[in-house]
């Protein structure tokens, strides 16, 4: 019996596959888990721009990130 993998820790496979520092792999969880769970935990398969720019703008809006951290979640987002 195969047992499937999350997919965050298919996440941390693929950061860690491409030699990214352990700083940006606890970056990029951290968004991408933020993003999965703004939406309810849709599964991110389910997701499309809409999605991402709703997250984006909730983060500029309501938790009042600065570009750069949103930048930032952006490109977690697009590594997902």
């Amino acid at each position: 019996m195969e047992v499937k993998k999350k997919l965050l820790d298919i996440v941390r496979d693929k950061i860690r596959f491409k030699h990214y520092s352990m700083s940006t792999e606890k970056t990029y969880v951290h968004w991408i888990k933020s993003y999965i769970l703004f939406h309810d935990k849709k599964h991110p398969i389910e997701m499309a721009k809409e999605e991402i720019e709703q997250y984006l703008t909730s983060l500029a809006t309501k938790r009042k990130v600065s570009p750069t951290t949103q930048n930032q979640a952006f490109s977690a987002i697009l590594f997902l």
